[in-house]
Protein backbone atom coordinates (compact mmCIF):
# COMPACT_ATOMS: atom_id res chain seq x y z
CA UNK A 1 0.00 0.00 0.00
CA UNK A 2 1.17 3.03 -1.04
CA UNK A 3 2.56 4.88 2.82
CA UNK A 4 0.88 8.59 2.22
CA UNK A 5 -2.68 6.25 1.76
CA UNK A 6 -1.60 4.11 4.36
CA UNK A 7 -0.63 7.57 6.71
CA UNK A 8 -3.84 9.23 5.43
CA UNK A 9 -5.94 6.27 6.33
CA UNK A 10 -5.01 5.75 9.93
CA UNK A 11 -5.07 9.45 10.87
CA UNK A 12 -8.83 9.39 9.17
CA UNK A 13 -9.67 6.50 11.68
CA UNK A 14 -8.06 7.54 14.74
CA UNK A 15 -9.53 11.40 13.95
CA UNK A 16 -13.37 9.64 13.50
CA UNK A 17 -12.24 7.05 16.43
CA UNK A 18 -11.35 9.71 18.82
CA UNK A 19 -14.41 11.73 18.09
CA UNK A 20 -17.19 8.96 18.37
CA UNK A 21 -15.85 8.14 22.30
CA UNK A 22 -15.88 11.87 22.77
CA UNK A 23 -19.75 11.78 21.76
CA UNK A 24 -20.06 9.05 23.78
CA UNK A 25 -18.56 10.76 26.75
CA UNK A 26 -20.52 13.81 26.03
CA UNK A 27 -24.07 11.80 26.04
CA UNK A 28 -23.17 9.91 29.70
CA UNK A 29 -22.26 13.80 30.72
CA UNK A 30 -25.75 14.59 29.71
CA UNK A 31 -24.09 16.48 26.76
CA UNK A 32 -26.04 16.82 23.45
CA UNK A 33 -23.43 18.34 20.47
CA UNK A 34 -25.99 17.90 17.75
CA UNK A 35 -28.54 19.84 20.09
CA UNK A 36 -30.38 22.53 17.81
CA UNK A 37 -29.06 26.06 19.00
CA UNK A 38 -25.78 27.62 20.51
CA UNK A 39 -26.12 27.42 24.14
CA UNK A 40 -23.32 26.52 26.40
CA UNK A 41 -23.56 22.53 26.71
CA UNK A 42 -23.89 22.09 22.99
CA UNK A 43 -20.79 24.20 22.66
CA UNK A 44 -19.18 22.36 25.45
CA UNK A 45 -19.96 19.32 23.62
CA UNK A 46 -18.97 20.73 20.36
CA UNK A 47 -15.45 21.31 22.07
CA UNK A 48 -15.22 17.81 23.34
CA UNK A 49 -15.76 16.07 19.96
CA UNK A 50 -12.64 18.58 18.64
CA UNK A 51 -10.49 17.30 21.44
CA UNK A 52 -11.47 13.78 20.98
CA UNK A 53 -10.69 13.44 17.40
CA UNK A 54 -7.32 15.30 18.11
CA UNK A 55 -6.34 13.46 20.69
CA UNK A 56 -7.63 9.84 18.54
CA UNK A 57 -5.58 11.37 15.78
CA UNK A 58 -2.05 11.61 18.03
CA UNK A 59 -2.90 8.50 19.04
CA UNK A 60 -2.85 7.09 15.50
CA UNK A 61 0.25 9.08 14.45
CA UNK A 62 2.46 7.55 17.90
CA UNK A 63 0.66 4.38 16.87
CA UNK A 64 2.15 4.27 13.30
CA UNK A 65 5.55 5.72 14.34
CA UNK A 66 6.25 2.59 16.86
CA UNK A 67 5.02 0.26 14.50
CA UNK A 68 7.60 1.95 11.40
CA UNK A 69 10.61 2.05 14.44
CA UNK A 70 9.83 -1.88 15.30
CA UNK A 71 9.89 -2.57 11.46
CA UNK A 72 13.39 -0.45 10.86
CA UNK A 73 14.85 -1.66 14.04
Amino acid sequence: MNALLAEGLTDAIGFVAGALLAFGLARLLGIDPLAPGYDTASIGGIVLLGVGGGVGLQVARRLRARLRARQEG
